[in-house]
């Protein structure tokens, strides 16, 4: 378990009025070798309402694993379920939690993280104490809003034959990005009255990709980064993804920033960020969790199938007939649910002028940046992979130019217009959250 060295054991707590707080680190239970800690993170706030945000080093949380950790943080932690949030860092480094894409969840692992999710809520839980108990964790919350514009970029890259980049195309190949990048980011830091550091909390827009060590299980170099702060900073450095889905830190010929140059700018616009710090005015805490109702889209077998057969066949190499099977694979599970009716929920959270959204996927940046622009608070971030994974979100425009992340499968299954339909429901939530006490 995973704590600051100045703070206790079981969790780590605080110290000012109306807040209080508690957070824990617990490694994931597995007999791989791994650089770094492979963990899940839980950071309980209370004031006026408690909420518990659970993290986990995985590229998904599986349903059933999400199921289960709800249900059980909900009770270790004595937070009403709805205020349970759980979300994966997202890391491509560890073993498989996917059910498509020729991918099968490794059991094991997913049980192993199911496991660690719960003893982190659970020992964050005991800290804090249950909701109007005298133990002494008051808090404060402090944000700044820091930028790394160098790490990440568009992924999506138009290319000169008229396709959009996945992999296998090289520099040559290139015109330009088809859409924006979000560079900033938030910054959250609780701690005690002290300035003991509780949790550390920042939040990047972009793929968590690149291992230390080619080929090693890793939590990534942002899970990485949330490490070096810690071991700086004290308490529990978590890592949150942003609106990721059309950002990455890799796109020609896995060109990027190294993993190791990676974490190092991520910890120092973290620690720019650490010398802006301003109080935020927490109590009362608010939270919406809201339904949100899509259905599934229906392929175009001949015009998908040929998308993916001419990329393939000028891209992918010796990997072109494979991945044209798994993709006339996924098209055919989806065509089984035609216009399917699914239920996923939003969720929206203040604290003070900052407010945070949380979507259940792989928001692209166009979008993010829309809830942002609209969001009637001074501060608006978004988190990816709250509470379940619909796959990527795209924009409009992101349809018309297609493309890998619109290729349909398990990865891509929502019809144009849902993810603006999503910024809308998500812009109302905010708004509701402002009506209810403006600052």
């Amino acid at each position: 378990m995973s704590m600051s060295s100045a703070l206790p054991s079981g969790g780590a707590s605080s110290a000012v009025a109306g807040l209080r707080a508690a957070s824990a680190a617990v490694p994931v239970a597995t007999p791989i070798a791994h650089e770094g800690e492979v963990r899940a993170c839980a950071v309980i706030l209370d004031a006026g309402m408690r909420l518990c945000l659970i993290t986990c080093d995985a590229l998904i949380i599986p349903p059933r694993v999400l199921a289960e950790v709800t249900a059980a943080a909900a009770v270790a932690a004595a937070v009403p379920p709805e205020n349970v949030l759980c979300c994966a860092t997202h890391s491509h480094h560890l073993p498989s939690t996917l059910d498509f894409l020729g991918c099968r969840p490794d059991v094991a692992w997913c049980d192993a993280m199911r496991d660690a999710m719960i003893a982190a809520a659970r020992t964050a839980g005991e800290a804090l104490g249950r909701p109007g108990a005298a133990t002494d964790c008051r808090a404060e919350v402090l944000y700044a809003e820091t930028q790394e514009a160098t790490v990440g970029r568009n992924s999506r890259i138009l290319l000169k034959d008229g396709m959009v980049g996945w992999y296998g195309y090289h520099k040559d190949d290139m015109v330009r990005p088809t859409g924006p990048y979000d560079p900033d980011i938030p910054v959250l830091a609780v701690r005690r009255a002290d300035g003991r550091m509780i949790s550390l909390l920042f939040a990047v827009a972009v793929h968590n990709i690149g291992a230390l060590t080619p080929g090693t299980y890793s939590p990534g170099f942002l899970g990485l980064a949330a490490q070096e702060l810690e071991r700086r900073h004290g308490g529990v450095g978590v890592f949150l993804p942003g609106a990721f889905g059309s950002s990455h830190n890799r796109t020609h010929e896995s060109s990027g920033v190294p993993a190791a140059e990676g974490v190092h700018r991520v910890v120092a616009a973290v620690e720019e960020g650490l010398g802006q710090l301003r109080p935020l005015a927490v109590p009362p805490l608010r939270a919406l969790r809201r339904e949100f109702i899509y259905r599934t889209r229906v392929p175009d077998e001949e015009r998908e199938a040929a998308a993916v057969r001419a990329y393939a066949a000028k891209y992918l190499g010796a990997a072109a007939a494979r991945q044209e099977a798994v993709f006339r694979d996924e098209r055919a599970a989806l065509r089984r649910h035609p216009g399917e009716e699914r239920r996923t929920f939003l969720h929206a959270f203040r604290l003070g002028d900052v407010a945070f959204v949380g979507v259940p996927g792989e928001l692209f940046a166009r979008l993010g940046l829309a809830i942002r622009r609209r969001s009637p608070f001074r501060h608006t971030h978004v988190l990816g992979l709250v509470n379940g994974e619909v796959g990527y979100i795209p924009d409009r425009a992101a349809y018309a130019l297609g493309g890998y992340q619109l290729w349909s499968g398990g990865h891509s299954h929502l019809p144009i217009g849902t993810g603006e339909a999503m910024v809308d429901a998500a812009v109302g939530m905010l708004d509701d959250l402002w009506a209810a006490e403006p600052v």
